[in-house]
């Protein structure tokens, strides 16, 4: 797929047929690249494989796109843009907007991925709408198309002892989380694809621990 290049248009409401738009919440670069808030990048990137494809510029929108299908032929497969801010974590609501409205994506439609300290880490949660918990990627898409989007929380837990949570969250996975790390960041590809292709309350059903 080549250069998209992303206007700004109106959302449309949902449709039965409308695509998705799921988006892996981090920041670029490789100094980030294992981090724990970086750990949508990672579940974006496993998606990314599945689909067959390589993350391409997304135009205006700063962001890295990828647009394909998951799930079986037939009335469940759903046409997806899996994307990737390239804004930094705190200005993430702004291309995630971008191509929400160039897509013609629903708000209902956008499925955050993204690290939650108050679950245990590997721990899913699948969830509509609800808070930012203090999350800046969060945090920025809702004051950018309010909360009424989906989301994959991916438990890292509460930083140890007096460690500030900035510190936390920007430090690599610690080596006795990564033995596991490919295992959930694994089960967390596999939670979307089903919030995508069943919905959220089967999803719930089947991921929520």
């Amino acid at each position: 797929m080549g250069v998209t290049d992303v206007t700004s248009e109106p959302s449309v409401p949902s449709e039965p047929n409308a695509p998705w738009l799921i988006v892996g919440l981090g920041n670029p670069g490789p100094d980030y690249a294992m981090n724990r808030h970086n750990v949508g990048f990672m579940v974006a990137d496993l998606l990314a494989g599945r689909i067959g494809g390589k993350f391409k510029r997304a135009g205006r929108a700063q962001a890295q796109v990828i647009e394909g299908r998951v799930g079986p032929p037939g009335p469940l497969n759903r046409r997806v843009i899996l994307a990737k801010p390239m804004s930094y974590m705190n200005l993430s609501g702004g291309p995630v907007t971008a191509l929400r409205d160039f897509y013609k994506v629903p708000t209902s439609n956008v499925v955050a991925i993204h690290d939650e300290l108050d679950i245990d880490y590997g721990v899913l949660r699948l969830k509509l709408g609800g808070g930012d918990n203090g999350h800046n990627g969060l945090k920025s898409m809702t004051k950018a198309m309010g909360p009424d989007y989906h989301r994959v929380r991916f438990g890292i837990g509460r930083p140890p002892g007096r460690m500030q949570v900035a510190d936390f969250v920007l430090k690599d996975f610690a080596s006795a989380e990564r033995k596991e790390l490919d295992y959930f960041v694994d089960r967390a590809a596999d939670a979307t694809e089903a919030l995508v292709i069943e919905g959220l309350e089967r999803a719930q059903s089947t991921y929520n621990s």
